[in-house]
């Protein structure tokens, strides 16, 4: 163990942290389902960072679903994973008054959602490589032997320099039969696999179907599926949406791969991130 993470289980072993002098919230950026995140300074060091304070009620009812498996934190997981487009994780604890933590690098930028929503003009290079740098973000949480259980734009915060960065580990699990029994049906609901959704056997799987449907509504704006209406769009008894109807001069390779991230049947869909990224880096690179 180096000295960086032996100083970081220091600091997330350490229960004392008073929050409310250790840390200048500057605002509040991002209020979540389970969280509420926060611009703040560390008074300690006069840097910015990203203060995440995650809600026991809500967490809590999640968490004891793993109850004796040895999961690890939020906090932990985040340390775990690293790479260009994920967010570094500093430190995680719990606080003097109970609360537990998370401190992040703080990312300047709008949430990749919010764009997207906002139907913001992308070429079509632009949207190419975001969907690259979001596989890549993805790639690195399976490498790192965990499967991520919410990938949609709402995760992805995109800086101004053009780095698209994946933000939340809060419902990430290791890549083990146990943590992926059937009935935890969590995630962001237009965005789960089917088989999430009918309450069966998964594995890691489930988050390249989430990446189709994201890859597909950066690409063109829309969803595989229409909004709205009643159920999940991977309950739905009819088929996506050919993504060629909304780019009818997307490279057929693209539009290829990004439908096959969408298939019902899991066996359908690409093995792994690995190949999904490779498979991207061959259409960014110019033919010779």
């Amino acid at each position: 163990m180096g000295l960086l993470d032996s100083l970081k289980k220091a600091f997330a072993g350490n229960p004392r942290v008073d929050l409310s002098t250790r840390f200048e919230r500057l605002k509040e950026a991002v209020a979540g389902t389970m969280s509420k995140f926060y611009k703040a300074r560390d008074l300690t060091t006069g840097t910015v960072v990203g203060l995440k304070l995650l809600d026991s009620k809500k967490l809590d009812p999640i968490e004891a679903r793993y109850r004796g498996l040895g999961k690890p934190s939020e906090g932990e997981i985040g340390s775990q994973i690293t790479g260009d487009n994920i967010v570094k994780t500093l430190e995680w604890g719990v606080a003097r008054d109970g609360t537990k933590f998370v401190v992040q690098e703080y990312i300047e930028g709008p949430g990749l959602h919010s764009l997207l929503g906002r139907k913001t003009e992308m070429d079509a290079a632009t949207r190419i490589d975001l969907v690259c740098q979001a596989a890549k973000a993805l790639a690195a949480v399976h490498g790192a032997g965990f499967v991520h259980r919410d990938i949609c734009p709402r995760n992805f915060l995109l800086e101004p320099g053009g780095r698209l960065v994946l933000i939340d580990f809060g419902l990430t699990v290791p890549d083990k039969p146990p943590f992926m029994q059937p009935g935890n049906r969590v995630g962001t609901p237009s965005y789960m696999a089917p088989e999430v959704v009918r309450r069966r056997q998964a594995d890691h799987r489930l988050d390249i179907f989430s990446f189709g449907v994201s890859a597909y509504e950066i690409l063109t704006s829309e969803m595989p599926w229409p909004r709205g209406g009643s159920g999940h769009a991977a309950m739905r008894s009819s088929d996506p949406t050919d993504i060629r109807e909304y780019w009818p001069e997307i490279p057929d390779a693209l539009a290829r791969l990004v439908m096959s991230c969408l298939s019902a049947d899991p066996n359908d869909r690409p093995a792994s991130m690995d190949n999904i990224v490779n498979a991207l880096e061959a259409l960014q690179t110019p033919a010779a």
